[in-house]
């Protein structure tokens, strides 16, 4: 699980990320950190579209290799 201190760095810089939520790289999400919560984090894409994705998952900036699940 993502900690407070990393999600907050994540948006104070704007670092795009990227959510892998499983092992197939089609279903990873990119975009930047907006809000978050206990449970959730609120990801804005480049579309502008907001999802909210689960804390579970693994967060990384899209500049660092992929963790494979």
């Amino acid at each position: 699980m993502i900690t407070e201190a990393q999600l907050d760095q994540f948006r104070v810089d704007g670092t795009p990320v990227r959510v892998v939520r499983d092992g197939m790289e089609v279903n990873d999400v990119l975009g930047i950190v907006v809000a978050w919560d206990a449970d959730s984090v609120v990801i804005r894409k480049r579309s502008r579209r907001v999802v909210k994705l689960s804390r579970s998952y693994v967060y990384e900036p899209v500049a660092a290799p992929r963790t494979e699940l």
